[in-house]
């Protein structure tokens, strides 16, 4: 059965579907509904989780056995199918890649139709030739279909102003605008200027923010300050001699160091967690997929992931913890001088004590 997105909560009390098919050419609209539907499972007890992604490495026989089996220590499990897709050619559409293996994971999980299971499907969007075919139609009451679309011009502004206000943030109208236009209806784009929104926001002091036209437009126009990301992809590459001179310019320009601080140390946060799941053997594309890392920053992630291990991080954090001190004046360390050593150890270099 379709299901506006929309519609997604409401069809979530209802429990009358255990599969949800989430399928779209917006990758965070797709992840937003995923994420809609595992919080719903997760707060009615479905504790263990389990993901396949759909590609080279993907074994149905692994599939099988999980979709069969129960842990010793949960009675709930969602189990979640990431689908393949075939890349477009000449600036065509990403087409959804459906084959045996794909078809028979889907099936075997319907067929059995275990209430201690929840399944949810991600992929692109659905073809028609897909949607009609005689396999889908047979599944087709048995599963909920949810189809995102892109977001027009006037659904961005609506989306802007939601995504906000979830974030502490309110903004006038021209402000949305502004914001808008700067995204060019990117949605992976705007989710990263809201970041970067609350960092220079210090939400970290305040429940709730309101940002005007003249804010927004200072912020946008001040590209120095939206470098900290920059700065610091820039360092999980490894290219040091780079970072020096971006921490430089911060410096001359009179950035706020703890706005530095605060990006590097929630990065390292999450590249801790990453590590240590390389630590214990996942392969690093799966992690980089299951941390939904934008692609544009894969290549960086990889990286680091490569070259740190956890117990480097969890110096660096521990160093960003004194170079906080330094900063609100409890040492008489030089936060700049600091945060710079923190970014050579974060880029590879080795640093003298």
């Amino acid at each position: 059965m379709k299901v506006k997105p929309e519609q997604l909560p409401q069809t979530l009390l209802t429990n009358k579907y255990s599969a949800f098919w989430i399928s779209g050419d917006e990758p965070l609209l797709v992840q937003e509904s995923a994420d809609l539907v595992r919080k719903h499972y997760r707060k009615n007890g479905f504790e263990e989780r389990e993901v396949f992604n759909v590609d080279s490495d993907f074994s149905i026989e692994r599939f099988t056995n999980s979709v069969n089996n129960l842990s010793l220590f949960s009675t709930n499990k969602i189990i979640e199918i990431r689908l393949d897709k075939v890349t477009g050619k000449n600036g065509s559409a990403d087409k959804l890649k459906l084959g045996q293996d794909e078809k028979t994971a889907i099936d075997t999980f319907l067929i059995n139709n275990n209430p201690d299971f929840v399944l949810i499907i991600t992929s692109v969007k659905i073809d028609r030739a897909v949607l009609s075919s005689k396999w889908f139609r047979a599944h087709e009451s048995r599963l909920a279909l949810i189809q995102v679309w892109p977001i027009d011009n006037k659904g961005l502004l609506k989306w802007l102003s939601q995504e906000l206000s979830n974030s502490g943030i309110n903004a006038d109208n021209q402000a949305l605008q502004i914001l808008s236009e700067r995204v060019e209806g990117n949605l992976l784009a705007a989710k990263q200027e809201i970041e970067k929104l609350k960092l220079l926001a210090n939400l970290d002091e305040k429940s709730q923010v309101t940002l005007d036209t003249k804010t927004i437009m200072q912020v946008v126009a001040n590209n120095s300050r939206f470098d900290i990301y920059d700065l610091i992809d820039t360092a999980l590459h490894g290219d040091a001699e780079r970072c020096q001179k971006m921490i430089a310019n911060f410096k001359e320009e009179g950035t706020y160091p703890l706005l530095v601080l605060n990006a590097l140390t929630r990065e390292l946060r999450i590249l801790n967690n990453m590590v240590l799941s390389k630590e214990s053997g996942q392969r690093v594309n799966s992690i980089l997929q299951t941390n939904k890392v934008f692609f544009n920053r894969k290549q960086a992630f990889t990286n680091a992931l490569n070259r740190l291990s956890s117990n480097h991080i969890w110096r660096m954090l521990d160093k960003a913890l004194q170079i906080d001190k330094a900063i609100k004046g409890a040492s008489f360390s030089n936060p700049w001088d600091e945060i710079n050593i923190l970014v050579l150890e974060l880029s590879g270099e080795k640093i003298l004590n």
